[in-house]
């Protein structure tokens, strides 16, 4: 059933919600956390949502397994989308970007036992890999969608130009890049996946709609004193505005934004919080006019 914030097909056929989840935040340890983050995820799809966003760099793959351990077996119509592609150096311990096809092959192949699937249904690359091909990084992708392991591909993180070298190579049904009401740098990316009907998973989503630690007073300087006359009106100020003259949170109103600025937008706000969860999922019922809109639009950086 479609909520306020109505669907989006995913690859033209896979339906969901359009305001989903990022688990990135549920901590999986120690028990206690472990089981609110269970409670949360779950919560999360009593109320509605049928997109949650996760990802091997999550924990090594101990996000996708609380995933699993909180929801399966999973209701109809859920999609749980995962990342591959940054991977822990076995010298190091650090991690990095790793687009070899045979470490993405074994991530997928992990993923898939970790979730408890036969078929990732939507599978991002997390981030291109400039020491690797993009053709082989692709390619080796394009080889488990034709084995039946893979449904969908999708990236995260890439330019307007990355994208179009990507279609060139493969069906590109989504994309996962930084933007919010306050950040739109990748806005050429968002026109793009607009005029192709890319999903659009928009990650730190209301990224500006708070006052930044030490001005908690809101006054624009952080010391208690005024803002620079003349200076642009900080982000979080007109949402604030505009969250008072609606009786709703600044949080609401960053994601009301998202889902009116395109219909191919779908936010993943993550949290590891029951209310703050619930304050996220009511945000689909913002409605902004049109005098709202223009005020949030005049925020744009990089547009």
């Amino acid at each position: 059933m479609a909520g306020p914030a109505g669907t989006f097909r995913i690859g033209g056929d896979l339906e969901v919600g359009r305001l989903g989840f990022g688990a990135m935040q549920l901590p999986t340890g120690p028990a206690d956390a472990r089981a609110e983050s269970v409670a949360v995820a779950r919560r999360a799809v009593e109320l509605g949502v049928t997109l949650i966003d996760t990802a091997h760099l999550y924990g090594g793959g101990a996000n996708e397994e609380l995933l699993a351990e909180a929801l399966y077996p999973y209701p109809e119509g859920l999609l749980i989308t995962t990342k591959v592609g940054v991977a822990r150096s076995a010298e190091t311990g650090e991690w990095g970007l790793d687009g070899r096809p045979e470490v993405l092959r074994e991530q997928v192949d992990h993923a898939l036992r970790r979730l408890r699937v036969e078929r990732i249904e939507l599978l991002q690359l997390h981030r291109i890999d400039p020491e690797v091909d993009l053709a082989e990084q692709l390619g080796a992708l394009r080889e488990l969608q034709e084995a039946g392991k893979v449904a969908r591909l999708g990236l995260s993180e890439v330019t307007a130009g990355e994208l179009a070298r990507a279609r060139e190579l493969v069906d590109v049904a989504s994309v996962q890049n930084r933007y919010s009401v306050g950040d739109r740098e990748h806005e050429a990316v968002l026109r793009a996946c607009t005029a192709a009907g890319i999903a659009f998973l928009p990650w730190r989503p209301v990224l500006g709609a708070l006052p930044p630690a030490g001005d908690a007073d809101g006054d624009g300087a952080g010391n208690g004193g005024a803002a620079d006359a003349g200076a642009p009106e900080a982000p979080y100020r007109v949402i604030g505005a505009v969250a008072r003259e609606l009786g709703a949170t600044p949080v609401q109103v960053a994601l009301a934004w998202l889902l009116a600025h395109s219909p191919v937008v779908l936010p993943i706000p993550g949290t590891a919080k029951l209310g703050h969860l619930q304050e996220n999922v009511a945000a689909a019922g913002v409605r902004l006019e049109r005098a709202h809109l223009d005020r949030l639009d005049r925020l744009s950086r990089g547009a």
